[in-house]
């Protein structure tokens, strides 16, 4: 039974404390649109896209408007382009037409982006894949909508290595591709290890194979519900702040599961999961910073930041845990610069380093996500960063990812704007030394010991 003060409470987080469904994701199975015929895949992709998401965009308006609660994105995911197009593309040319065909789909239906444009390349690449890897560059400059993933590693498989030395090669060719844009074609670029196959957020989402024909998965976001709760047991005990941090988590993820349920009656689609994954954007007061600033840290990057980072992470799960039997994706907290206002400013001063992301990535939900590097950064040092990445998400048995944004032209310290919620930061420095010998080794770095387990 719902009570009056919780009606009250609610309405409270979504009028001044930024509450909202970070989005609803339609994902879509493509396996049966795949034929040798290129002209005929295309027109299947679109077809099958058009017809199953057709009504998600105004059926996420109506929800929000009945309950309340923003919903502020409609996406869609889709199976993985390379095995979709491997029968029909013959040249990264072909690919960048099955991207075209994800576009068209993707404007008619209205959604703001469309997850998929994917290769699972842990262990080792098929032709598929090496094309789809190289049509990225022009196909993200091409499109407006399209996001793109690559899968590098996993901690059943280890590290293709290969793929990392090209993956590195690629981001260079997509900020050269979108230069015009402040290269905003890697702010649509991520490369994983160990990805789920349900994971509604963006720029990394994908339908994968294990999945069914269609599903609703919903990702929840409130950093600013979170920061406010945080505030008000400032100085008290840890049991004290885990245990606010848990059943704040608690109340957002049964948002989340009210929104997935009835979009999945609506939508006539399987409900997938709920993600509660506190994603910030560049509003005043949706940061991800400023809860570690309630926490006690004068500015997100000073020392104990990583340890407050492993009690959100922690106490976001156990909470989302307990309101929905069914949470997946990637549950916990973001840390992408651009996107948050006040990560961004801890940039800009030095008390946040992309040394200190990278070890905060132990211990969230995702890995150094949205990070504007200088234009003249090698891609052999890019590949050494994701090198460092996908090694902590195959030890660490997590999901861990790497968007970097070279931006072409601009130096440490300049400033990048990619609007809306991909926001804007200042450009951070990256350490200059080199690690080329290390990345043209080639091969595979083996799975760790603890992923024998069979």
């Amino acid at each position: 039974m719902v009570d009056l003060r919780e009606v009250i409470e609610t309405n409270q987080m979504v009028s001044s404390e930024n509450l909202d469904v970070r989005t609803i994701t339609m994902g879509i199975s493509l396996l049966d649109c795949m034929t040798p015929d290129l002209d005929d895949l295309c027109e299947n992709i679109y077809a099958k896209i058009t017809e199953n998401a057709k009504d998600l965009v105004s059926v996420g308006d109506e929800i929000a408007l009945e309950i309340g609660i923003p919903v502020i994105n409609k996406r869609v995911s889709v199976t993985p382009a390379a095995i979709v197009g491997a029968p029909a593309c013959h040249s990264p040319e072909d690919f960048v037409e099955v991207a075209s065909a994800l576009e068209r789909a993707s404007q008619k239906i209205g959604v703001n982006f469309l997850g998929g444009f994917s290769a699972l390349v842990q262990k080792g690449m098929t032709a598929s894949d090496r094309l789809l890897i190289d049509s990225i560059p022009q196909a993200l400059a091409k499109t407006e909508h399209i996001c793109s993933s690559i899968s590098l590693g996993s901690t059943k498989t280890g590290i293709d290595m290969d793929a990392v030395k090209i993956m590195g090669e690629k981001v260079v060719e997509t900020a050269q591709a979108t230069k015009d844009r402040d290269s905003i074609g890697c702010a649509k670029l991520v490369v994983f290890c160990n990805p789920t196959d349900d994971n509604p957020f963006m720029a990394g989402a994908f339908h994968g194979v294990t999945e069914g024909d269609k599903v609703i998965n919903v990702g929840v976001s409130g950093p600013g519900v979170v920061r406010t709760a945080v505030s008000k047991v400032r100085g008290e005990s840890f049991e004290t702040l885990c245990e606010t941090i848990k059943k704040t988590a608690f109340k957002i993820t049964r948002v989340g599961q009210l929104v997935a349920k009835e979009a999945s009656r609506r939508l006539d689609t399987p409900f997938g999961i709920v993600d509660l994954s506190l994603a910030p954007t560049p509003a005043v007061g949706d940061s991800i910073a400023d809860i570690i600033h309630e926490m006690g840290m004068e500015y997100c990057g000073a020392p104990g930041t990583t340890a407050a980072l492993a009690i959100l992470n922690d106490q976001v799960k156990k909470g989302g845990i307990m309101a929905s039997s069914y949470v997946g994706g990637l549950s916990g907290a973001f840390i992408p610069v651009t996107e948050d206002a006040s990560m961004a400013e801890a940039a800009s001063i030095g008390a946040l380093t992309l040394e200190k992301l990278e070890a905060m990535t132990c211990v969230c939900s995702v890995g150094l996500d949205m990070i504007a590097i200088p234009g003249d950064t090698p891609a052999s040092t890019i590949s050494g960063i994701i090198a460092d990445e996908m090694a902590i998400g195959m030890v660490n048995q997590k999901t861990t990812a790497v968007r970097v944004i070279p931006v072409i032209g601009k130096k440490a310290g300049d400033s990048i704007e990619l609007g809306g919620l991909l926001g804007n930061a200042k450009i951070m420095p990256v350490n200059p030394y080199g690690c080329a010998d290390f990345v043209n080794r080639g091969g595979r770095i083996p799975a760790p010991v603890h992923s024998f387990k069979n």
